[in-house]
């Protein structure tokens, strides 16, 4: 008799990588909003603009970043400047690109929201994992993602 499919180790370890990522996700964002008001879309889009080295990113760049549509960065963009989080700016080489730079609020609301964040991910991530295992996991979630 064939094995199942679905009882193939390597589709157990993607589902549990997936579940995984949507549990932590909803836990972390919950979390997130509920301690200082910032969706987790939001936090990531302005975590990324922090961590460029011009400050600014191309609405592709961001997409690409949080992997969302381009449709619903632009709808998140939109929102995000609306809260006064976020500015676009027109790019200098490329008119039909568009930049958007964190604002000094959106500063000040990360700062605010990776206070929480980090007390949240050491809670449900890093306090379960020995400093070895949090490397290793990293390493290993580095090489899949390099790839993908």
């Amino acid at each position: 008799m064939a094995v199942c499919p679905s009882n193939d180790k390597r589709v157990k370890l993607f589902g549990l990588i997936r579940e995984t990522s949507a549990r932590l996700d909803r836990t972390l964002g919950h979390e997130l909003e509920d301690s200082c008001g910032l969706p987790l879309p939001w936090f990531e889009v302005l975590l990324n603009l922090r961590r460029s080295e011009s400050g600014v990113l191309k609405m592709t760049e961001i997409a690409d970043a949080i992997v969302h549509s381009n449709a619903g960065t632009t709808r998140l963009i939109d929102r995000l400047e609306e809260a006064g989080l976020v500015c676009r700016q027109s790019c200098p080489n490329d008119r039909r690109s568009t930049h958007v730079a964190i604002t000094t609020d959106g500063n000040a609301r990360l700062d605010a929201a990776l206070d929480a964040h980090v007390e949240h991910v050491v809670t449900h991530v890093s306090s379960r994992l020995t400093a070895a295992e949090r490397d290793e996991l990293a390493r290993i979630l580095g090489k899949l993602s390099a790839d993908a």
